[in-house]
């Protein structure tokens, strides 16, 4: 059971790392042909990127919820003041 939620994390870590990639090679002009234009690929490494990073912390907070560590700062059924 470790191992598949180990593939889970490691999986969007490894395309965000490709995404910081992909924009470091458009920052430098290192074109790749499956890209379009350069722009693109620079778009395309930004939104693999803030994916990633968005699923893993996702996935850092629903943990978290889970075993009460975020002293109500994160809940959803909490009123606004």
């Amino acid at each position: 059971m470790r191992i598949i939620a180990l593939l889970l994390l490691a999986t969007p870590g490894i395309i965000a790392v490709y995404g910081i990639k992909l924009m470091r090679d458009a920052l430098f002009g290192e074109f790749h042909p499956i890209f379009f234009h350069i722009a693109l690929q620079g778009a395309a490494g930004l939104l693999f990127f803030l994916g990633g990073l968005a699923f893993i912390g996702g996935f850092i907070l629903h943990r978290d919820r889970k075993r009460n560590l975020t002293k109500g700062r994160f809940d959803q059924n909490r009123s606004s003041k």
